[in-house]
């Protein structure tokens, strides 16, 4: 005869492992706005500029932010791409448009 399955445990584990992944993707975000030396803008201003991205249409410019990003985390900025760890599994496409936002506000 077969063992009952325990969904309590199986489904309390899958939440555990669910925090851990949301807690991780806080803590690279986090990172990452350190390492773009993003963290010195005004949070109201970083607020802005990723809302900017977020709602941009154009994707020419979606694509050159995309590129700057890829070059950022291949060390093309310097150290500071160093500093970042960071899964390029699932989280490219926000890495991508968060760190141009970023910096385009600056040249704005």
């Amino acid at each position: 005869m077969r063992k009952p399955r325990d969904y309590d445990s199986e489904l309390k584990a899958l939440g555990d492992k669910a925090r851990k992944l949301r807690e991780r993707k806080v803590m690279q975000l986090g990172e990452l706005v350190q390492a773009t030396d993003a963290d010195a803008l005004p949070v109201e201003e970083l607020a802005g500029a990723l809302i900017a991205a977020i709602e941009e249409k154009n994707a020419t410019t979606k694509g050159a932010w995309r590129q700057r990003g890829e070059a950022f985390f291949r060390g093309a900025k310097g150290k500071a791409a160093g500093r970042v760890s960071h899964d390029r599994g699932g989280d490219t496409s926000n890495n991508g448009g968060a760190e141009p936002a970023a910096a385009s506000s600056g040249a704005a």
